[in-house]
């Protein structure tokens, strides 16, 4: 792949120093865009690296290894967040710093701003990757870290909006480009998003508890969840497409018209997609159906940008056979038009009361991850790194094979997880001709998935063989090669446009564009989010609904510390096959102490909301303590990790009184007075009835160590409803 220039090719940068006294003369900061860059690779191995880990635990409980630290539950939120949020986040900063500068003609706002953004975002990600492997997990998915971390990313995304703020500010180009615009939705979107859903009250240096409760607290959730997909993995990642595909291509984007409409329309409907994931749940109707309608909608813009990039290639076609980026180009882009459409599809109910909690979920996540944001950012990465070391890319032929072995990976990876959603779906609806479940155990439903398990992990594999090949192919690159500065010159900023159409005058004014956006952006939410937790009707309360014991809310976060959210479900929808399998189905009133949520978005093993009920008492309890000890001993075939540590580490009461007391001085939790003062006491009493009923069963005395208060936890689930509460 071969470079005509090691130039800027932008308008405005080609003119010759002393060709014109106007001109002012400047350097490109490529350092931060460097730092980035291989940021992005090696986080990109240790995310996906781990993702394969979790890809074969699910082939074969063994490869857990009995070890806390590696057990699925602790890894998939590792996975998650370093995928999205160390490597595409990194690819989104190098991206950005690269393409703002030369777009606005102008050195970033600030070195030192950048030092601190790159540092600081790389110490969020090791501080992720320390906690979560050690249970330390607010169990809100792709907001699993605590309060402090939650602070340092509030703090760092303030110094990146300050430095491309401040980078507009000094612009050279008076009109903000499409990508701009993408860039300043993302930067408003994620601060009003984190910062909303991550409110919560503390209890300890690592321990908080979430501001919001049960329904309440799963739509906050799900409104940052599906919109941390839109806004952090989709608007800035449009905004690179609009500026890497004309480069790679060398054409000018096919639609101005249809960027504008672009825009607008995905920046102000997507907010109000959020609910989709919540359909048959305890949540109000009314956002149920708003959620679907927008995600419907969604297509329409969603396609809009896809059309856009595609036909940006006309005249390229020649092109594309020949050059690796284009072709990850041409297919994240197609990756990212099947995704927006699978996507709203699932948010039919008809397809949703089949599709969630499946591993087709799964499969309509990748598919965006893997597709969308890997392929276009592997793209990115093979176009910009022989840019920023002046040297030619060392292989096209090792590029062009990552492309096809990629691309067979997420094929099979993709392919194997809609076929295991399908089948799950189906198998957990099915009954005999005498009414009786055709699969009443959930591991009836094992041996149907277990080769899909296999391709998935293979499919995995093949990805990460391609990634490995990247970057070997960019280390030979840049092998040698001379770091510098790129050198600029530009003329000064033009005076402001007075006449024209609207739009054309709105881009070149950053500030009231910028406030524009926030209204788009912040209207979804609000509508949505204030009347279910300012109107009360929304959520009834039931009066046999008490708060968890001292022990267990130990147990509750135990739990949690575990990952137990990432296989089990807390959710009984109301369909036939649910309620005959599990139980009655779940009230929103029944959640108004659970904080966070535990609604689950994917069922590995059966729902846990009704546990309590179908396993109480000390039959029930002996059932927990030998299947968390060997799960295989209770459930043949179960793909579940053993959990003998909870047997050996000891229960941990030191922040009981304090966390019974945040829930009754903060939450308003009808805790009494000497409750709060007795909490500790009053958990050792129940630990203490629970083990001698186990000791009575001739098994080993547990009342101290932590598997007692998850029991307790267990014991508990679902049965407050069951007392006469409806």
């Amino acid at each position: 792949m071969k470079l005509e220039a090691f130039r800027e090719d932008d308008p405005g940068t080609h003119a010759s120093v002393g060709q014109d006294a106007a001109l002012e003369h400047f350097e490109y900061d490529d350092k931060i865009v460097r730092d980035f860059v291989w940021a992005t690779v090696l986080w990109g191995v240790v995310g996906m690296l781990v993702g394969l880990i979790i890809a074969y635990q699910l082939v074969s409980h063994q490869v857990n290894f009995d070890t806390s630290f590696l057990t699925f539950g602790r890894l998939r939120p590792l996975h998650t967040n370093a995928v999205i949020f160390a490597f595409v986040g990194n690819a989104i900063f190098a991206g950005v710093y690269w393409s703002t500068q030369r777009l606005v003609k102008a050195r970033i706002f600030s070195d030192l701003l950048s030092k601190v953004h790159f540092w600081g975002w790389q110490l969020i990600i090791v501080s992720a990757a320390l906690t979560l492997p050690l249970g330390i997990s607010t169990s809100k998915e792709y907001a699993e870290l605590e309060w402090p971390i939650d602070i340092a990313i509030a703090l760092v995304w303030v110094v990146f909006a300050i430095n491309f703020f401040g980078t507009l500010a000094k612009r050279r180009e008076r009109h903000l480009y499409v990508a701009l615009w993408f860039y300043i939705a993302s930067i408003v979107a994620v601060a009003l998003l984190h910062i909303f859903n991550s409110l919560a009250m503390p209890v300890a240096l690592l321990k908080s508890y979430s501001a919001y409760a049960g329904v309440q607290d799963a739509l906050v959730q799900w409104w940052y969840g599906h919109n941390a997909v839109a806004f952090f993995l989709t608007t800035p990642y449009l905004g690179l497409m609009y500026y890497y595909m004309p480069k790679a291509a060398q054409r000018p984007v096919y639609s101005y018209r249809l960027s504008i409409v672009h825009f607008w329309s995905l920046v102000f409907i997507y907010m109000w997609a959020g609910p989709h994931h919540l359909l048959y749940t305890s949540l109000p109707e009314w956002a149920q159906t708003l959620g679907t309608t927008f995600s419907i909608m969604l297509i329409a813009p969603s396609w809009g940008g896809m059309i856009n990039g595609l036909l940006t290639l006309r005249g390229a076609w020649d092109k594309l056979r020949t050059d690796p980026v284009l072709k990850f180009m041409v297919a994240a882009i197609t990756f990212y038009g099947m995704s927006t459409f699978e996507g709203p599809m699932m948010s039919l109910k008809s397809v949703n009361s089949m599709s969630h909690y499946t591993n087709w979920t799964i499969g309509h996540v990748h598919s965006g991850a893997l597709g969308w944001n890997g392929f276009l950012t592997f793209s990115m990465l093979y176009w910009m790194v022989p840019r920023l070391y002046k040297r030619e890319l060392y292989s096209v032929k090792l590029a062009t094979a990552h492309f096809w072995i990629g691309l067979v990976g997420i094929g099979m990876y993709v392919m194997s997880m809609w076929s295991a959603g399908v089948a799950e779906g189906l198998m957990w609806k099915e009954f005999k001709a005498d009414g009786s479940l055709a699969y009443s155990q959930w591991t009836d439903t094992l041996p149907t998935l277990f080769p899909m398990y296999i391709v998935r992990a293979v499919g995995g594999t093949l990805f990460f063989v391609g990634l490995l090949l990247m970057v070997y192919n960019l280390i030979k690159t840049v092998q040698g090669a001379k770091v510098e500065n790129t050198q600029a010159s530009a003329p000064p900023m033009k005076a402001a446009a007075t006449k024209g159409a609207f739009h054309y005058l709105l881009e070149g004014k950053p500030l009231a564009f910028t406030v524009l956006t926030t209204v788009a952006v912040a209207a979804g939410g609000a509508f949505e989010i204030i009347p279910t937790i300012a109107i009360k009707s929304n959520v009834p309360t039931i009066e046999e609904v008490k708060p968890y014991t001292p022990l267990e809310l130990e147990g509750r976060d135990i739990y949690i510390a575990e990952g137990c959210y990432n296989c089990h479900s807390q959710m009984i929808r109301p369909f036939r096959s649910e309620t005959v399998r599990y139980g009655d189905y779940s009230k929103p009133g029944e959640f108004v102490y659970d904080r966070p949520f535990q609604f689950g978005s994917r069922r590995i093993g059966p729902d846990l909301h009704r546990i309590g009920v179908k396993m109480p008492g000390i039959g029930g309890a002996a059932w927990h303590y030998r299947h968390m000890l060997n799960p295989r001993e209770t459930s043949k075939g179960s793909i579940m990790p053993s959990y003998p540590w909870l047997f050996e580490n000891k229960l941990d009461l030191s922040l009981t009184q304090n966390k019974i007391a945040t829930f009754r001085d903060v939450f308003g939790a009808p805790y009494t007075q000497e409750e709060v003062e007795n909490a500790v006491k009053l958990a050792e009493t129940q630990a203490a009835e629970i083990a001698d009923g186990l000791m009575a069963q001739k098994l080993d005395d547990i009342r101290d160590k932590k598997i007692v208060a998850l029991i307790a936890y267990m014991l508990r689930l679902g049965t407050d409803i069951n007392q006469g509460g409806q």
